[in-house]
């Protein structure tokens, strides 16, 4: 696996926000930001970026939860602790930490239709309320809520982004075990087929709601992901 390490950038507002990046041994394809999931930076997220980097692109992880101290909330918080902090998000300040990955990425000489973003579970709904507001190469979401209803209060629900997206946009959903999709996924596909730009959104029968409780569905969807981003960031 690749090497990674945290830097530390000052920000207008005053807080230091801590960025994961991991660096690719050879040439450098591409720049990709990677946005965590609700339990912020953990092990996996870590393991990813690191993984990202391994197929030849400069990555960088903004931690979201900076403005509180926080890096990773412990797996024995419950599940309304994590949301508590979900729910401090704000939006234009999610926007200015994702602006600073990005600069970040501008800086080690990634031009904009070479940057990605990708989002995992609060990440991934993130990442499209992002890629339609910024313009850059190519953005991927993998799994999340906040379709039909937001997030947090800072944060708005992704139907009203969707049909907005500024460049091409993967979804990829966990669906009902036995087949098909979630009816706010058919309401999310129809949003953003509406959209400018190339999308496609694909769901995998799901036993669990994470992807990472089903490797082969996890492995196809690392794929996609991977070719996505081989596709649209040249």
């Amino acid at each position: 696996m690749t090497e990674i390490r945290t830097e530390t950038v000052p920000l207008v507002d005053g807080s230091r926000l801590r960025l994961t990046v991991a660096e690719p041994d050879g040439s450098v394809r591409g720049g990709i930001v990677v946005l965590h999931e609700a339990r912020g930076v953990t092990d996996s997220v870590r393991s990813l970026v690191s993984a990202i980097a391994g197929d030849g692109w400069l990555v960088v992880a903004p931690h979201l939860y900076h403005r509180d101290g926080a890096d990773e909330i412990d797996a024995a918080h419950s599940d309304e602790h994590v949301q508590e902090q979900v729910d401090k998000l704000d939006r234009e300040e999610v926007m200015a930490d994702t602006d600073t990955a990005f600069g970040w990425l501008a800086e080690h000489d990634i031009q904009a239709d070479r940057m990605g973003v990708v989002g995992f579970d609060l990440g991934g709904s993130v990442a499209l309320l992002v890629a339609a507001r910024r313009t850059f190469g190519a953005a991927v979401t993998v799994g999340g809520g906040g379709v039909t209803t937001p997030t947090s209060d800072g944060l708005p629900e992704l139907l009203d982004a969707a049909a907005s997206l500024t460049c091409p946009w993967l979804g990829i959903y966990g669906g009902p075990p036995e087949g098909g999709e979630y009816p706010e996924i058919g309401q999310l596909r129809d949003a953003t087929d509406s959209a400018r730009v190339a999308t496609d959104l694909v769901t995998f029968p799901l036993t669990g709601h994470r992807f990472d409780a089903d490797p082969g569905a996890a492995a196809e969807a690392w794929q996609r992901m991977l070719n996505w981003f081989g596709s649209h960031l040249r």
